[in-house]
């Protein structure tokens, strides 16, 4: 059987997570949630299975650079998937733009400090901002938390075990 390399348990992780993401928001109708937990408790997953593969796989203990890099190739086909189903996700429900637009002109027309004109360039702002704030969002969650994971398990994984 040939070994799965990163980038392809990373295309397989990332594609599931888009699948239970998708299932989450039908059944709930939002992300906010405690069940979105699950996506990225699957991603955490992803990136020591990774991880623990190559450690299995190899007759000498990698390094921990070694293993940073095999995390590195899993978070990072991860995080573009999700990036873009962000990207589609947000361009195919307009509505959701709609629904921020007028909670924040609810939120900003009982601020007793805010003149109309305020409130009107606040929300153009928004509006202008809604996609690139949540592209951005994506990309810097799923990178932070691709790099963590794969530091600390690089950090236990890369430790040789006294005998003594």
């Amino acid at each position: 059987m040939k070994k799965l390399t990163p980038t392809y348990k990373g295309l397989f992780v990332g594609v599931l997570m888009i699948a239970v993401s998708f299932v989450i928001y039908l059944t709930k109708g939002n992300f906010e949630n405690k069940l979105q937990y699950i996506v990225y408790s699957l991603y955490v997953g992803g990136v020591v299975w990774t991880m623990i593969d190559l450690k299995k796989n190899e007759r000498v203990l990698p390094s921990f650079k070694d293993f940073f890099a095999q995390g590195f190739k899993f978070f990072i086909v991860v995080t573009l998937l999700m990036v873009l189903f962000t990207i589609v996700f947000i361009l195919m429900h307009p509505e959701l733009k709609d629904e921020m637009i007028t909670l924040m002109q609810k939120d900003l027309a009982s601020a007793k400090d805010l003149v109309q004109n305020d409130i009107d360039n606040r929300i153009a702002s928004a509006k202008k901002m809604y996609l690139p704030a949540h592209i951005m969002g994506a990309v810097f969650g799923y990178l932070v938390i691709g790099a963590l994971v794969s530091a600390v398990t690089a950090g236990f994984l890369s430790q040789k075990k006294n005998m003594a």
